[in-house]
């Protein structure tokens, strides 16, 4: 399966067959929530169309992204589905997107059959720790014509199917700033 938006490293191919065979084919909507914040996180998918955004809301319920997840990769709040511990973001689809998922017990019940599903256990939290920890460090030392960029090289295309609101949202700046950095790029100034 191509994948049309991310450069994940992380080799899925145990993890979506384990989910073609023990999962079920679910279509979201455009708008619809595979998990919301606050209730038990329950689904482990792997994205076979599509992309997710995960929404985290303010004290001044101003919407935050603070992830996404596409094609020919998984969409998780990882590790709390796991435990049926409440989720601590919302999971919503950007566009009609397609999923083979299965339930958290599911893939901890997989998680224990043997030392080489534990570790590949071990390694989904490696990965999604340095993700974050990418994030992170992103956030903090890189500017925001850095980040952007970071993001295009991350997920090439991205910016075809995000609203300008919602990149602005993920980079942590202002719409006003994701246009002035595209027209930097579009006119060679930086």
């Amino acid at each position: 399966m191509e994948q049309k938006f991310s450069n994940n490293s992380l080799d899925l191919q145990v993890l979506r067959e384990f989910c073609e065979r023990e999962g079920e084919e679910v279509e979201y909507r455009k708008g619809d929530q595979l998990e919301r914040e606050g209730d038990p996180a329950r689904w482990f998918a792997f994205v076979e169309s599509g992309c997710f955004k995960y929404v985290n809301r303010s004290s001044d319920d101003k919407e935050h992204i603070t992830w996404f997840s596409f094609e020919g990769e998984f969409v998780v709040d990882y590790p709390t589905f796991l435990y049926d511990r409440p989720s601590q973001t919302t999971i919503v689809a950007m566009m009609t997107s397609r999923v083979l998922r299965v339930a958290g017990q599911q893939l901890e019940q997989y998680f224990g059959q043997s030392i080489e599903t534990m570790k590949l256990r071990a390694v989904i939290g490696e990965h999604i720790l340095s993700q974050y920890k990418g994030r992170y460090h992103d956030l903090h030392r890189a500017t925001a014509h850095e980040r952007y960029e970071l993001l295009l090289r991350r997920c090439p295309g991205i910016v075809e199917h995000l609203d300008l609101q919602d990149i602005a949202s993920f980079l942590n700046v202002t719409p006003k700033t994701i246009s002035k950095i595209r027209k930097e790029i579009t006119f060679g100034r930086i």
